[in-house]
């Protein structure tokens, strides 16, 4: 009795069920299913099922399991694969940055803070420098931004009004608030084999209610920073500030929240590295050609290029070819976009032309920020080979 029971049961539920699945039914529908094959029925049962819950599902368990029960179609599958896919970062544009003069005797190629890109925020300048021994950066000062100098090769020294010194060996970083005034010097070491100091800096600007801080500097040498192999260890990653891969980096650097990550991609290599949404980003490439993209959408771009990236998005695409040469190297970096105006007079980054014209008062005068500067010339900077 009980199976009977049951079985009159199942039979008047599924009577129920193909009567509402009637009503939704049109003559195409019966068309369709009159000619399909059994898998097609059964892809249809499945649309007709979806057009029927939403209707009756109020929480009831026994449609929502029936629903369930049904076999998904591969289409389902493929719908639910995509959404753990990342959207892609766009392209919006690539451009070679132009070796020119800098300093006293010092050639950078400048991306940043050129005609072809300007006032990036949070980015103002990028600069990719070498200097030689007995050129370098002497005595200047600085208001209103945060800058970060990344070592690739030899070595720098720097020195402040403040009393501040130190020394950057290849792989080390500093990060330097300005704020409300800094001067200092930097200068590259004599290396016996008479090369080129090279590396990075890029200057960051400061929320406005944080232009009139301290000044401070913050080091993070080359055996600090944490490293994450990607690609069965055929992309390795230098998290120097954000996270990549389940790896975070290890101090809070800047006062404007900054993404800066070196990748090495090898031959075959591929990475897809997220990015915080709505934050400005841009790929600097340091050495060899990388395609940047997804497969069949993907752009070469060549060394020394800036490659600036839309801000919708989740992550950036990275691949070198298998036939490729060599590897490609290339710092990814993301900021978060400020709003506010930018005014920036050489050295002096201000949010009014009357802050940028009080900054060079302040400066001449030695005052508001610049006291230390009357009457201090570092020691580095006397070393200068005239």
């Amino acid at each position: 009795m009980r199976t009977l029971s049951r079985t009159i049961i199942s039979i008047s539920i599924i009577v129920g069920i193909c009567s509402v699945i009637s009503l939704y039914l049109t003559q195409q529908d019966i068309l369709s299913l009159t000619a399909a094959t059994t898998t097609t029925i059964t892809t249809s049962f499945n649309s007709i099922i979806a057009k029927v819950l939403p209707a009756t599902n109020n929480n009831n368990t026994n449609i929502n399991t029936l629903a369930t029960s049904v076999s998904p179609s591969p289409t389902t599958n493929m719908t639910a694969a995509n959404t753990t896919k990342l959207l892609p970062r766009l392209i919006r544009q690539a451009f070679l940055a132009v070796e020119q003069s800098e300093g006293a005797g010092a050639r950078v190629r400048r991306s940043i803070g050129t005609p072809k890109l300007r006032n990036f925020s949070p980015f103002l300048m990028l600069d990719h420098f070498s200097v030689s021994p007995g050129a370098g950066f002497p005595d200047h000062p600085h208001r209103g931004q945060e800058t970060i100098t990344y070592l690739l090769q030899g070595g720098m020294e720097h020195e402040d009004f403040a009393g501040n010194k130190g020394l950057l060996g290849p792989g080390d970083l500093q990060f330097m608030t300005a704020g409300r005034g800094i001067v200092h010097a930097e200068m590259p070491l004599q290396n016996k084999d008479g090369s080129a100091n090279v590396g990075l800096q890029l200057w960051v600007d400061l929320p406005k209610h944080l232009k009139g801080c301290e000044p401070r500097y913050r080091d993070l040498k080359a055996e600090e920073v944490p490293v994450v192999e990607v690609d069965g260890g055929k992309v390795t990653v230098k998290v120097i500030s954000g996270q990549s891969h389940g790896v975070d980096s290890v101090k809070d650097l800047a006062y404007t929240p900054v993404w800066l990550l070196d990748v090495e991609v090898r031959p075959g290599g591929k990475i897809v590295q997220p990015l915080p949404e709505g934050w400005n980003a841009f790929a600097y490439v340091l050495e060899g050609e990388v395609l940047i993209g997804e497969e069949g959408q993907q752009r070469t771009v060549q060394e020394f290029h800036n490659v600036v990236f839309g801000q919708e998005g989740q992550a950036v695409y990275l691949e070198v070819d298998a036939g490729a040469e060599k590897s490609a190297r290339l710092v990814l970096v993301a900021g978060t976009p400020l709003d506010q105006k930018v005014v920036q007079y050489g050295p002096f980054v201000l949010t009014s032309q009357e802050e940028v014209y009080q900054a060079f008062m302040d400066y001449q005068t030695h005052s508001n920020g610049f006291e230390r500067a009357d009457g201090w010339e570092s020691e580095i900077g006397k070393k200068m080979v005239h």
